[in-house]
């Protein structure tokens, strides 16, 4: 069966595929549930159409397996000679920038070598040592570890006494590692997806549990997947970074696969999730700032789904269920932040328009703070746990539906970023989560809601970070906004204006800086730097209003709130401009590489890892996989001059010009779907034209020139890729 299984998946070329950050980068990734999730594996929870004959995500019945009526085979082009030589070009300055790094790399060799030992011995000291989530059926435990499923009972976990179920070793692929797992509600079936670097899509394989595991099916190109029932299987299929279809499949008698979903807006990605009880299974069409949700009750998985609530042009929501009753997670009404509501005679069509006559009976459950973050939530039998983030600090807020009451805790002030653990089990008493930062290892707590009380679960011994400050400050923008600033600095360093600083930003798609632990930052600390991480706005540190004030026509401001962020950092003594360098990745890119052509000589150095530098023309080509949604963030350059403008504002490569220049070293992946390698190459040879522009109309002696370096990785894709390939960058 196995072999039979590898010759399969060689078949589907998969070895050559794979990735992930929770989650949810976590950089352009869709909602599932609140947030774009980190896609641990125990969590468990383009065409344009003119004349449309049916609504933007339509219900196909079960019948209709075929492609969309009237679809037509795309005729292949002619190459022009327009493309053939644009495509020389892009070979010539990829073969031009490899042979510029293979010059450069040996430079380093014994820095490289002496920064992976460093590397390793910390990974080994801590990652290694926090052990893997486990998830509880019952009486049974399931955990992977080391690319392995196991299976053991609660009784004997902790003895080492466990069942392998399943190996991506025996199947002849190490290169890929386990994304997710899902365990079907009678635990006869597990849905495993699985990844490599080099591609977002991932394979879903299907294995029937018993004292003989064996591999039922296979499917390609799948992102989410949930089970509805014991043998009935939901799934969404990938293609060009979109999910617009959902499958159900199942596995006794009769087995067979229909299409029940289709989307047709190319601005929505459609993922799945289970209620917590089990009762419904959501269909989940989300764009940047619009949703729409589609249930499947799971004791009837063969009926059509019903919609909750047509899409509404800026509403968000999201779907839980508990006794009979639907809660709905939404913006709708003022202020645009998320509220929880109770909707009674969930059964009828819901409405969010306040002219409806359903709207009597919504009760208004939590309303969040100004400028408060709902990181994530949890429903439970008779309580609801929700992760909040208010001015860098992150609280727990649970909701009683016993006592109606509401709790607030505050977490430790070391702690900068949640991870919830999977709870199969919605009538637990317990709930269970980890806190990090990037500096601090990953420390297990629990809240008992019997207690009232939160309580740090005692693990294998893992040293304690000590040394470690953890400042957080205010820095005031052009508008007077106060931008947060979290700064970590060793307690033992003296005359702190001399230590090196590496300034972390990001600032879109709403989504917070990456703030779990990184061994990176760690040995950093230990060596003596300074790490600050600025929450401009455009990220969503500060709500859904913070994005908001920082997209689209207003993301000039988070390139203000950079600037007065690393000026202030400057002022408190906290390094100075030549010791000072700027991290980036993905999309903040665009405000790193603005700053490095406004205020250059703020820093000396600046590191991007898959950057967006140009964003014009990128944002001019709706061939591209993502532009048409993206325009909810940037704007559409082709239909509106002012937008045109605005974009080339900023916009890092539009602006380039002779200036004394930051040293800059950008990480880039030949085969990235998100960011176009082209844009990368032409944005390096220009940045580096007009730093020796500079240097030659300046005569005087010993003229500094900037090292500008472009690393271009064959492996790896545009989100985070395993320990292994991290190290070796």
């Amino acid at each position: 069966c196995c072999a039979g299984l590898r010759n399969l998946l060689q078949g589907l070329r998969f070895a050559t595929k794979y990735y992930y950050k929770h989650n949810p980068p976590q950089t352009m990734c869709p909602y599932s549930k609140i947030k774009p999730k980190k896609c641990h594996i125990l969590d468990c929870s383009e065409s344009t159409c003119t004349h449309r004959t049916a609504p933007p995500g339509s219900i196909l019945p079960c019948r209709f397996f075929s492609c969309k009526e009237g679809t037509k085979i795309p005729s292949k082009r002619k190459q022009n000679t327009s493309i053939i030589t644009s495509d020389l070009l892009h070979k010539n300055l990829l073969k031009s920038e490899q042979k510029n790094w293979n010059d450069i790399s040996p430079t380093y060799k014994a820095m490289t070598k002496r920064i992976k030992e460093k590397l390793e011995e910390l990974h080994n000291m801590y990652t290694l040592n926090s052990g893997s989530p486990k998830m509880r059926f019952g009486e049974n435990v399931y955990f992977e570890e080391n690319g392995c499923i196991f299976l053991a009972k609660a009784d004997d976990v902790d003895e080492g006494n466990a069942d392998i179920l399943f190996s991506i070793e025996d199947l002849g692929f190490s290169d890929a590692f386990i994304q997710r797992i899902r365990i079907s509600p009678d635990q006869s079936y597990m849905a495993i997806s699985l990844k490599s670097e080099n591609s977002e899509e991932a394979t879903c394989i299907i294995m029937k549990l018993g004292n003989f595991p064996v591999v039922e099916k296979v499917i390609p190109s799948v992102f989410s997947f949930e089970w509805a029932a014991n043998d009935v299987l939901y799934y969404t299929t990938q293609k060009n970074l979109k999910c617009q279809n959902v499958f159900m499949t199942t596995f006794t008698y009769q087995k067979h696969t229909n299409l029940v979903y289709t989307e047709q807006d190319a601005r929505f990605f459609v993922d799945l999730y289970c209620t917590k009880d089990r009762r419904f299974l959501t269909i989940n069409s989300n764009s940047k700032t619009t949703s729409e949700v589609w249930l499947v009750d799971c004791r009837h998985p063969f009926e059509s789904p019903a919609l909750v609530q047509a899409r509404t042009t800026g509403v968000i929501y999201h779907i839980e269920h508990r006794k009979e009753q639907l809660y709905i997670l939404t913006t709708y009404g003022e202020p645009a932040e998320y509220k929880a509501i109770l909707a009674d005679n969930y059964i009828h069509r819901i409405n969010l328009d306040t002219s409806s006559s359903g709207k009597e009976n919504w009760q208004l459950v939590y309303a969040l703070e100004k400028k408060t973050k709902l990181v994530d939530f949890e429903m439970f039998s008779d309580d609801c746990i929700m992760f909040l983030k208010n001015a860098g600090h992150l609280y727990l807020s649970v909701i009683s539906f016993v006592s109606h009451s509401v709790q607030s805790i505050k977490l430790p002030t070391w702690a900068c970023e949640f991870e919830l653990e999977s709870h199969p089990e919605h009538t637990t008493s317990t709930c269970y989560f980890q806190l990090s930062s990037p500096v601090h290892p990953p420390k297990r707590f629990a809240y008992s809601f019997k207690e009232n009380n939160l309580i740090e679960q005692a693990v294998q011994e893992v040293p304690i970070i000590t040394n470690c400050h953890t400042t957080r400050l205010l820095a005031k923008s052009k508008d007077e906004t106060l931008v947060p600033i979290t700064v970590f600095h060793n307690k033992n360093s003296k005359e702190l204006h001399r230590r090196p600083l590496l300034v972390h930003v990001y600032g879109a798609y709403g989504i917070d800086l990456h703030m779990s632990f990184k061994e990176e930052k760690l040995m950093l600390i230990e060596e003596g730097w300074i790490l600050a991480y600025c929450h401009v706005r455009g990220g969503g540190e500060q709500g859904l209003s913070w994005h908001r004030d920082g997209c689209q026509h207003n993301k000039l401001k988070g390139l203000h709130d950079l600037r007065a962020c690393i000026m202030l950092l400057h002022e408190l003594g906290f390094s100075q401009p030549k010791h000072t360098a700027l991290a980036a990745a993905s999309a903040g890119g665009v405000l790193a590489g603005a700053l490095c052509n406004t205020d250059p000589a703020l820093i000396r150095a600046m590191v991007l890892q898959a950057p967006f530098v140009d964003v014009l023309n990128t944002m001019m080509k709706t061939h591209l996989p993502l532009t048409i949604e993206e325009q909810e963030e940037w704007g559409n350059p082709l239909e509106d001059e002012k937008c045109m403008k605005y974009i080339k504002s900023y916009c890092p490569y539009q602006n380039i010009k002779p200036q004394c220049y930051p040293s800059v070293f950008i990480t880039a992946y030949e085969n990235d779907e998100r960011i176009p390698l082209t844009g990368i190459l032409q944005y390096v040879q220009k940045l580096r034209k007009a730093a020796l522009d500079h240097a030659s109309r300046k005569s005087k002696k010993g003229n500094w020139i900037p090292n500008i370096i472009l690393d271009v990785q064959a492996n790896g894709s545009h989100c985070d890729s395993s320990w292994e390939h991290s190290l070796d960058e």
